[in-house]
């Protein structure tokens, strides 16, 4: 398979350490000899190509920002967007496996819960041993997450949690669910196994986006909880919240391997589709577009590098995270849909990833916050009027 070069016209790779280039590279390497190759049949199948866990777990890909002490690659937030953003030059399916892994399982259990179980659940999910899926989103609350009906009651040594969730990445291969229910009113985070009576999680079939990943249902029916999986440090909408900002944050880098894909795709067509006599690639129309794309992806990549910065030294604010899903979501779906344009008829098939990154992008700037909702959070911020209501 040909080398996979990159895209860098303002020569972003300057702005980058040598080691943030090295494990960009590697996991570069990774996607194009294990995942390109396989990713389209996965894609036609609905599978989720399970077997890549074991290998992207021996690369440090799970929870790569944690301390080494419970077995993670302990990276800054640089390296880890560049891991996302070439995950998803593979596929959105595999990224959001990693980032769902990382920013909603480990991350929780890390920032909200005890030594135990940060010493038991830590070490297994960063080796793949263990796999983990978030549970907030449900049926009639994705926006509105405070508006959740699923409750959990105290009970002798522990809880009873009744309730569902949905959209749930990983959901049915799971092994623990980071679990948010209201507990008299105020919303905490519970560790759901898998195993616990009352607890199942069926698969969603029939999506024609993400294709590639297992997306769940998550059904509680009177689930005894242990006093001992309540995260304890979490108390009301600002927990969840913080772990979607970990995710949004992933997702900005991410789609930015996903616009690389496309455009790389688009270019090399074009320069080698011949139309009335030249080719494709000769005209201005063509060029227009492929100028057009090439310059949100270079914006897109200067904006990720300050947004890691920031995050590295902690002068990060979850509005900025909010405009660069929003941007960077909105901008990879356009190029995703032009590059299609660029290959016309062609671009429908299969043997060119732009029809599969078109699909999974729609998803993708929808969940974690839609276009919309990152719209308001940073209107609210930039004029101090709420308008959600």
């Amino acid at each position: 398979m040909q080398k996979f070069i990159g895209v860098d016209y303002f020569n972003s790779d300057s702005l980058l350490t040598e080691d943030e280039r090295m494990i960009r590279d590697s996991v570069r390497e990774f996607v194009s000899e294990e995942i390109i190759p396989i990713i389209e049949q996965h894609n036609r199948e609905a599978k989720f190509p399970i077997h890549l866990i074991t290998k992207m777990a021996e690369l440090g890909l799970f929870g790569t920002t944690l301390p080494s002490k419970y077995g993670c690659a302990e990276l800054n937030n640089v390296a880890y967007g560049l891991v996302m953003q070439e995950l998803e030059r593979g596929d959105s399916g595999i990224r959001s496996f990693v980032s769902v892994q990382s920013a909603l399982v480990m991350y929780p259990i890390y920032s909200f819960g005890s030594e135990e179980q940060k010493n038991y659940w830590l070490p297994r999910l960063a080796k793949g041993e263990k796999i983990g899926c978030f549970g907030l989103t449900e049926p009639d609350f994705g926006s509105n997450p405070a508006g959740m009906v699923t409750k959990a009651e105290k009970v002798n040594d522990g809880y009873i949690l009744n309730g569902a969730k949905m959209w749930i990445t990983n959901g049915t291969i799971a092994d623990v669910a980071v679990v948010w229910a209201k507990l008299n009113g105020v919303i905490k985070g519970f560790l759901v196994e898998k195993g616990f009576k009352g607890f199942s999680a069926p698969e969603m079939k029939g999506k024609h986006s993400l294709r590639a990943s297992v997306t769940s249902e998550l059904i509680f029916d009177n689930v005894f909880v242990p006093g001992k999986n309540l995260l304890p440090e979490t108390g009301g909408l600002k927990y969840p919240l913080m772990c979607l900002n970990q995710a949004r944050y992933g997702i900005a880098w991410g789609v930015v391997g996903a616009m690389m894909a496309c455009y790389d795709s688009a270019l090399d067509y074009a320069k080698h589709r011949v139309q009335f006599s030249k080719p494709i690639a000769a005209y201005q129309i063509t060029q227009e577009k492929l100028v057009y794309m090439l310059t949100e992806i270079t914006k897109a990549q200067l904006l990720n590098i300050q947004l890691g910065r920031m995050k590295d030294n902690s002068t990060l604010k979850h509005t900025q995270v909010s405009l660069a899903k929003r941007n960077n979501c909105e901008k990879a779906l356009e190029i995703a849909h032009i590059s299609r344009e660029i290959l016309g008829a062609n671009g429908i098939l299969d043997e060119y990833p732009v029809m599969r990154h078109a699909a999974n992008l729609e998803s993708v700037k929808t969940y974690e916050g839609t276009h919309e909702m990152h719209t308001l959070i940073l209107g609210e911020d930039i004029t101090g009027f709420s308008a959600f209501e």
